[in-house]
């Protein structure tokens, strides 16, 4: 009888230890990915401000021209010209500001990756700066929330993502919305992975949850006039 007793107590032992060392595996997962977040950030940074630079070389040069057309009373060939470039200015998406510099990057990054995969954008911002949520978790809760909007646009006819950051009764908000044909919760209510890669991708909605509640914050997924919705809320 208590050499049974002395088994199970080391089998519970055993088991104890087990789950400690999934935990600690997932949590490294978790730091890897954030580490790659990060060098993305990095990399993205330095891309931004090298486009900037281009564009005020760009700008100046045009300029140029055109005061040289109005110089020269050539005033057709510079409303011509200046056409011309509003039509490409129009075809230049405007840079996104928050009030939170982590939060820019991040937003005009995967605004720019939606853009680019023929994806309706439509977003309205607030000037929200998010003091109460570092960096890294504030990074990794909306790459997530706009790489899984993305993503599931990809395969729709209609492809329209709707951003929104706001302070609402002592929260600061993010609502994210991609349009769908079918419900998604109705054949996947817990929102599990799809993708066959599940080690690196299964971190999406769980890390989103993850993060709003280790800042006490609240989270909601529903449905409403063909969008899957996706609202969180971080105390101020």
């Amino acid at each position: 009888m208590r050499r049974e007793s002395k088994e199970e107590a080391l089998r519970e032992e055993l088991l104890e230890l087990h789950t400690k060392v999934k935990e600690q595996e997932l949590l490294l997962g978790s730091y890897e990915w954030q580490m790659e977040e990060i060098e993305k950030q990095q990399t993205q940074i330095r891309s931004l401000h090298e486009n900037a630079r281009k564009l005020k070389h760009d700008m100046r040069n045009h300029l140029m021209v055109i005061a040289s057309f109005l110089e020269k009373g050539q005033n057709q060939e510079a409303m011509q010209y200046t056409s011309e470039i509003l039509d490409r200015l129009n075809n230049v998406h405007s840079y996104v500001e928050t009030g939170n510099a982590i939060l820019n990057l991040v937003l005009n990054e995967k605004l720019t990756l939606a853009r680019n995969e023929k994806i309706d954008v439509k977003a309205q911002i607030d000037q929200v700066p998010f003091e109460k949520i570092s960096g890294v978790d504030l990074s990794a809760l909306i790459a997530n929330l706009l790489d899984n909007a993305i993503e599931a646009s990809k395969t729709e006819k209609e492809k329209e993502i709707r951003i929104k950051v706001f302070r609402k009764k002592g929260y600061e908000g993010i609502s994210v919305k991609n349009r769908i044909v079918s419900s998604v919760l109705e054949h996947n209510p817990e929102l599990k992975t799809t993708k066959a890669e599940k080690e690196s991708h299964g971190f999406g909605i769980q890390r989103v949850k993850e993060i709003v509640s280790q800042y006490e914050g609240m989270y909601d997924f529903y449905e409403e006039d063909g969008f899957f919705c996706v609202n969180v809320f971080i105390p101020q």
